[in-house]
């Protein structure tokens, strides 16, 4: 029997991908730090940090995110939670959340970026409040077809004007209650709560 050092091949943790849609239209906007992105991009940031120091050997949690207002971009590819440096959000334009869905569900159906060794996908939507695209058709799509349909789903109403039914939509099917965002702590109780459902 000749010695084969390929057999010694350490096992690869596995990914646990986690996408996050933020709104960041214009009535995300506000002055300074206590505006609704401002605390929106801390929560994340602290939520991260969070994943970071979480990470077991046999799971890396990896985190992309989407951001949707004046256009709808993948302000991060999936990236280790340990290595995340996220871009400052910047709020302005509409609420596209359909294109954002429609994104989101091609990223989760294309192997190569979301494969199928990986743990379920975690995908938490957050916005203040209605979409301004055609988004039933592409939250039907993502919930009831595909890769996408087996994601568990989180979401997060911002402040009064958000669109609970769109958001409760989003939701239906999971075990999961719309949670509401009054202020700054109760955002960063959301993330909280997120990262102990991820690293339980």
């Amino acid at each position: 029997m000749a010695f084969d050092p390929s057999k010694y091949t350490v096992a690869k943790a596995k990914p646990l991908p986690v996408v996050l849609l933020l709104d960041t239209s214009s009535s995300m906007g506000g002055e300074g730090e206590q505006s609704k992105i401002a605390e929106l991009e801390n929560a994340v940031k602290e939520m991260i940090k969070d994943f970071a120091h979480e990470e077991q050997l046999e799971t890396e949690i990896q985190v992309a995110v989407i951001t949707f207002g004046a256009e709808v971009k993948l302000a991060l590819p999936y990236t280790n939670a340990s290595k995340v440096q996220l871009t400052k959000l910047e709020a302005n334009g509409m609420t596209p959340m359909g294109t954002a869905l429609r994104m989101a569900k091609d990223m989760i159906e294309d192997k190569e970026t979301t494969p199928g060794r990986a743990y379920r996908p975690l995908v938490i939507l957050c916005s203040d409040g209605a979409p301004n695209d055609s988004w039933e058709q592409p939250m039907d799509a993502f919930i009831k077809d595909g890769r996408s349909s087996k994601c568990d789903r989180m979401a997060m109403a911002i402040g009064r004007d958000a669109n609970e039914d769109v958001l409760k939509r989003f939701l239906s099917g999971t075990e999961n209650p719309l949670f509401y965002a009054k202020d700054a702590s109760s955002m960063h109780k959301f993330f909280k709560f997120v990262t102990m459902s991820v690293t339980s």
